[in-house]
């Protein structure tokens, strides 16, 4: 049976859930991913009102749609992150508060908690999301960097995301962080540094993104067969390099969707990623779960994107084979037919 189609929430979080439902059932996907943010999913809500949680399956279910993830990005980077005026306009105001930077770490780890506990309730087993990172800014190193600073990085990764963990633990959820830059984790070295720093906790585990992979020049597959266990999730998105001798993939400050930058996301189908390999190394470490498109292209109208990309991603996958293709060669096996 062919994996279920579905779309990340996040950047549509303008519309009204019950919207989008609607126009996902039109374009074709199989349910939703809903993001932590807009009316999709509230967490402080699913936790504080007994009927939300059913109310929510409810709005999908008369428009045909089934969720198997939620996802809290925008909280989880504010759990590690060096906290600043950029924060406060992604996170709900009681997490923000007074700004305070340790108060936001505080209270940003307690609301990751609880997206477990309203994760649990609304029947999902997989929380994406971000972690953020203390170290980012160290990423070139100078003024030189010594070891120990990025150490220290990892350490607070495991003091504050242990504790999280034991909830996610608790609930019976696991929590799938997504490989991206402006993370602990942002490529396959740090990735598994951080498993390593959590002692290859069963809870914690990654949301496959190739777009996030393929401009720092790794390949997407190769992150599938470094971490067959691990694959919690998957998003389906696309990138581009388009460097042009004038730009690099640090792209100069410029802004997504600038024709000067060294790489931009793209529509399903239209960037540089290999899907075709993508999903054959998803077959091969036996990954069911769904295929989540998160569509991100700043030249492109996003209805036509998503009807485009959920046709691409229904095109594109298929079950591993049973057989090997030349047992039917094999006289015996042609006798057991």
């Amino acid at each position: 049976m062919a994996r279920p189609i579905t779309l990340c929430t996040g950047q549509w979080a303008d519309l009204p859930v019950a919207d989008l439902a609607h126009k996902c059932r039109e374009f074709g996907f199989d349910g939703l991913e809903l993001a932590c943010w807009g009316d999709h999913f509230e967490v402080d809500k699913a936790l504080a009102d007994g009927d939300y949680c059913a109310k929510k399956r409810e709005i999908l279910k008369q428009n045909g749609m089934q969720v198997f993830a939620i996802s809290n990005h925008l909280v989880g980077q504010a759990v590690l992150d060096r906290i600043d005026q950029r924060h406060q306009a992604i996170l709900p105001p009681y997490v923000w508060g007074d700004g305070d930077p340790t108060g936001v770490n505080q209270r940003a780890a307690e609301e990751l908690k609880n997206t477990a506990r309203a994760a649990q309730k609304l029947g999902v087993t997989v929380v994406n999301g971000f972690t953020g990172s203390s170290i980012w800014h160290l990423l070139y190193s100078f003024p030189p960097v010594s070891p120990r600073m990025i150490d220290l990085g990892f350490e607070l990764l495991a003091e504050r995301f242990n504790p999280i963990l034991d909830v996610f633990a608790e609930c019976g959820v696991k929590f799938a962080l997504e490989v991206h830059p402006t993370e602990i984790a942002f490529d396959l070295y740090t990735a598994e540094r951080a498993l390593q720093t959590l002692e290859y906790r069963e809870e914690f585990g990654f949301n496959f993104d190739p777009s996030h992979l393929i401009w720092q020049g790794i390949d997407p597959v190769e992150f599938i067969r470094a971490f067959p266990d691990r694959i919690y999730h998957v998003h389906m998105k696309d990138a581009k390099v388009t460097a042009d001798g004038r730009t690099g993939v640090l792209s100069s400050h410029l802004n997504f969707g600038d024709p000067r930058r060294g790489w931009d996301f793209r529509s399903l189908g239209r960037g540089g990623v290999n899907f075709e390999e993508i999903i054959r190394a998803l077959n091969e470490v036996g990954y069911q779960g769904p295929l989540s498109v998160e569509w991100e292209d700043s030249g492109m109208d996003r209805e036509h994107g998503a009807r485009e990309a959920c046709r691409f991603v229904r095109k594109l996958d298929f079950e591993p084979s049973k057989i090997a293709f030349d047992a039917a060669f094999d006289k015996e096996e042609q006798t057991r037919v």
